[in-house]
């Protein structure tokens, strides 16, 4: 990476199963192309239960989150970057649905500028989306069903055009040569509600055609 610079990033990723509420996520593993990093840099949740309270500072790198780890994975801005996520620890088979047991709901993915990855409070960041996949009325998929489809895997692009940064709930050093600022982001908690359309919502109802993903949209496009 001749010529980049690098600090610190923090990687967030919410798989929220939806019903009535109940945010639930157990991001474990993470990869760069043929980089396995295992769990090296991902702040574990002790376990998979939900996270119930989306007002309260375990929305933001689950229970235990606001803890960091030793490790630190690197990447560039512009590459793709793969998290996974599974309900088991360590079950990282494609014969187990990541997220099964009729959980549906969708996945995004938010990033937010910090110090120092393995030391970084996580309370009151400001985080900005970079990736989301929501409800597919015409196809009637989540985005948990495309975890189960592809071994619990999500890929996403670093915008390019952030400046070297990195991340906390996977502590990633991200290098980059852009200048400018960081894309504005909201703050997690606080972005939020427990009546947003998307958190409180009956999805097995007579009356469900469509789904609002919660929080803000993916920052603009330019970005990447």
């Amino acid at each position: 990476m001749k010529n980049c610079r690098s600090t610190a990033a923090a990687i967030a990723v919410l798989a929220q199963c939806v019903s009535l509420v109940a945010g639930h996520a157990s991001f474990q593993q993470a990869s760069k192309g043929a980089t396995d990093f295992g769990t090296t840099c991902a702040r574990l949740p002790p376990n998979n239960s939900p996270v119930t309270a989306v007002t309260g500072a375990d929305m933001a790198c689950n229970v235990g989150g606001a803890k960091g780890v030793a490790g630190v994975c690197e990447a560039a801005a512009g590459e793709t970057f793969t998290v996974e996520m599974h309900q088991q620890p360590n079950d990282r088979s494609c014969t187990s649905e990541a997220i099964g047991g009729n959980h549906y709901g969708p996945v995004m993915i938010y990033m937010s500028k910090v110090a120092d990855a393995a030391a970084a409070d996580v309370s009151g960041l400001s985080w900005f989306k970079v990736d989301e996949e929501g409800y597919d009325a015409t196809s009637k998929k989540w985005g948990t069903d495309s975890l189960n489809a592809n071994c619990g895997k999500r890929t996403f692009k670093i915008p390019s055009k952030i400046p070297p940064a990195t991340t906390c709930c996977y502590q990633v050093k991200v290098a980059s040569t852009a200048a400018g600022q960081v894309p504005a982001g909201v703050k997690i908690p606080g972005a939020y509600s427990a009546t947003d359309p998307g958190i409180k919502i009956d999805i097995h109802g007579s009356g469900f055609k469509e789904y609002t993903i919660p929080g803000p949209a993916v920052i603009d496009r330019s970005f990447f």
